[in-house]
Parts: C-alpha cells; structure tokens; sequence
C-alpha cells in the first residue's frame, strides 16, 4: 500500500516498523472527524479558487460515500492503511480517481491530526457535560425528598454534628457542578481552529482559515502555526478535568461502601448493582461502587502519561505525541461509563432514613449545641467548651446520650442549664435551626434546592 509519504523513500517499510508506527488501530475512532475535517478544508479551497466547483463536489460526494460505508459496516478498517488519514484517503482515490489526489492540497498530517483530535475531544466533552448534568438531576431529586431525612455529618470519619441527607448530597452537586464549569471553561479555551497550520510554518496556497474555523463552529483561527500542530493543552486540562470528576466519583463511593456496610446501614443498593459471594451466601456486595472507586487510578494513569510525553518536546510536531490518543481514548470511555453507571446507582438506591437518624443521634454530635446554648446564656465559649466535654465524658462512663441527662445532673456540672436545653439539642433544633447560607437547615436548603434546579434548567 503506497504510503501518504513515500516518495522520498527507495525502500518499503519494515513490517515491524510499520506496526510500530501504524496508528489506524486505534486512531479509527474520529474517523467522522476527520471525515467532516476534510469537507470543511475542500469547501474552503473551492472558495478560494483552488478546487473547482466540479472537483469540490466529487471529493465531498466520495467523502460522504466512505461515511455511510463506514457507518454501514460495508467499509471495514484494514492494517495495510497507516492511519485514518490514509485511509480515508485512499479510498477517496479509488472511488473518484484523479480528483481524491487533491483533497490533501495546502494540509499535511499534523495540522490535520491536531484538527481531528480537537474535534473529537470537543464532541467528547460535550457528551460528558451531558452525563454530567444528567447526574446532577439525580442528585437534585433525592435531596428534593430528603430535606427532613436526619443523617450524621463527619469529620475524620468520627461523628460530628447532625445534617441531612439532602445537605450532603448537595456537597457532591457543588462538586459536579464544578466540574461541569471546568469542562466549559475548556471548551472556550481550545475552540481555536488549527486547520492550515500546515506542516508548522503555513502554506503559500490563499487558504481562508477562518472560513475553515467557521465551517466547524470554531470561534476562531489558532494564531500561531508551530503552536496549532504541537498544542496538546487542551487535552491535558481535559485529561486533569475528568480526573477530577473521577476523584469526585470515588470518594461518593467511598461513602456508598461504608453506607452499605453492616455497620452503617444506610442505604441498600439496588440488586441490579451488587454481586454476590461465591461462597458466602449472605453478601451483597457493592461492586459498582468498588469498581468506579477503582477506575479512578486508570483515568489519572492517562493525564500522568500525557504530561510525561509532552515534558521534553520540542517544536513543533513530534511523532511521540501520537501517544495522546490510545490512554486518552480509554479513559474517557472509562469516565462516561463511571457517570452513568453511578447515574443508575444512586436513582435505584433506598435509604433507612430511621437507622440514620439513630445514627445520628448517636456519638454525641449535639454537643456543640449543647455549648451554643451555654454561650447564649452568658458563658464564654471556651468554658462551655469545657463544661460539654465533661458532660461527654459522663455520659460515656453512663453509657447515655446527652439527651438522656436528667437536669439535676447537667446542672450539677453547670448551674446554666434550665429545662429548655432538652428542646435546644433535640436533633430537630439542631438541624433546623442552622439556617445560615449553605446549611443543613430546612429554610437554607430549600434556597439551596431552588437555585440549582434554576441553574440546571439554564444550563
């Protein structure tokens, strides 16, 4: 198979060298990139004076013709084609003739591979904004029903205070919410056009680059020809985005396995995402969540790698950047699936809103109340401090909560408690009552709910 490049060279490409080299195996994947890369490219050389009408028309109509193909399993990718750019230009050649020769006029390679590779991460950040989104609807739903269902909030894994259900998934939301303006933010950044860089320097042919950005709803041109065929920025940051997204995903997990723990009993997981033990009968294991959770070192694995490749090269383009492609492919299958499977999981889950809130009101987490009530009544909130973490102490030598004090003894370690403190660290007050901006509180995470469903809607 004559090579894009073979003029210059005497002798064939050693088998070896040529698999070592070949990309197709896996660069396949935007062949509809590059497909709709190069009828914007003829279209725009037709503008220009340098493709004929009649020839524009040909090499668009084969071009077509070799999608349906593709797309119809009747063109099937062989190992003799180097690449997908060869590929799609040999066949164009065989099906028109003379006129496929020209469809490569005023391109090389790698402003064309540059071009494919923005388009399809373009197309791929487009589509895990929407899974996204579709996770934050899911997110948005089950905090709508569990406003009222009482949970304890932790730090260091150890029970602090009384939250709810709803105010911590609204922690994740705020997490894929940023994640999502990451994902915006790198898309106006790379929307940059890097078709008729050429080879690095330009071309002499009167190419309308702008024309070109246009006809791919780019914003603009890229301004600077040895940057546009060596620039992998872009797919850095979206490597780095959506390790993030997965850092997100597994700490969510992380949660779901101790949720689902026989210690915790929060949540069941749905049949549907769970296995079984070969051996012992009684498990249900949360596999999804484990596997998400696990994933995560494979995405990171492909943005380690993409850095390590691009620290040391030079301008402009270099063949070692052929290795953006099979590590970024397979993780952005690896993301979208970790979305939606996590999608499937939360939507299927059940809560035990009653072992929550038992839970919660268990490992002294109204302690704090217990000293903000102290300090309302004129006690300073060191001394407070000091006065609950005895009365810590008493109930665990008592094995009691807080709440099972009789007045004679909380009063016999400070004269300040009356018999209204039992209504101000109730669990109701303690949630309810912390209404400040981004609280557990009712009134705060209506306010909350309100704002995200608005946002969601205008995004």
């Amino acid at each position: 198979m004559a090579k894009l490049w073979g003029g210059r060279f005497t002798k064939e490409t050693d088998s070896l060298v040529h698999n070592f080299n070949a990309s197709l195996g896996f660069d396949q994947k935007f062949y509809k990139q590059d497909i709709r890369g190069s009828i914007a490219h003829v279209t725009m050389l037709a503008k220009q004076g340098i493709l004929t009408e009649q020839e524009k028309e040909q090499i668009i109509g084969g071009l077509q013709g070799i999608l349906a193909d593709i797309e119809n399993g009747t063109l099937i990718f062989t190992e003799e084609h180097e690449d997908i750019h060869s590929f799609v230009e040999a066949h164009l050649t065989e099906r028109i003739g003379e006129a496929g020769k020209k469809l490569h006029t005023g391109r090389s390679r790698n402003d064309q591979v540059a071009l494919d590779m923005k388009l399809y991460i373009r197309d791929e950040l487009d589509e895990t904004d929407s899974l996204l989104k579709k996770l934050l609807e899911e997110l948005l739903k089950t905090m709508k029903e569990h406003t009222g269902t009482y949970m304890p909030g932790f730090t260091h894994l150890q029970k602090a205070q009384p939250i709810t259900l709803a105010h911590h998934f609204g922690a994740y939301f705020e997490m894929f919410k940023r994640d999502r303006g990451r994902l915006h933010d790198i898309r106006i950044r790379m929307n940059e056009c890097p078709l008729g860089a050429g080879a690095l320097a330009g071309t002499t042919y009167p190419l309308d680059r702008e024309y070109t950005a246009q006809l791919l709803d780019f914003d603009r041109a890229t301004g600077n020809s040895l940057d546009s065929v060596s620039d992998r920025d872009y797919l850095i940051e979206f490597l780095s985005a959506v390790s993030t997204i997965m850092m997100h995903l597994s700490r969510f997990c992380e949660e779901i396995i101790l949720w689902n723990s026989n210690e915790y009993q929060f949540v069941e997981i749905d049949d549907s995402y769970s296995t079984g033990s070969s051996i012992m009968p009684q498990k249900k294991n949360p596999d999804i969540a484990e596997l998400v959770r696990g994933k995560t070192g494979r995405v990171y694995g492909a943005l380690t790698a993409i850095l390590t490749t691009m620290k040391g090269l030079p301008l402009a383009y270099n063949k070692d950047m052929q290795e953006d492609k099979e590590l970024t492919f397979d993780a952005i299958d690896t993301v979208k699936g970790c979305i939606s499977l996590f999608t499937g999981m939360i939507s299927s889950m059940k809560f035990h809103k009653e072992t929550m809130e038992k839970s919660a009101k268990g490992g002294f987490t109204n302690a704090t109340d217990a000293a903000d009530y102290l300090v309302k009544h004129g006690v300073p909130f060191r001394d407070a401090h000091g006065i609950v973490g005895q009365l810590v102490l008493f109930c665990i030598e008592k094995n009691i909560a807080l709440d099972d004090m009789t007045l004679e003894e909380l009063k016999a370690v400070s004269p300040v408690f009356e018999e209204d403190i039992y209504e101000a660290i109730s669990l109701k007050t303690c949630v309810e009552k912390r209404n400040t901006a981004g609280g557990p509180g009712t009134e705060a995470m209506q306010k909350v709910i309100a704002q995200q469903e608005a946002y969601l809607k205008n995004s």
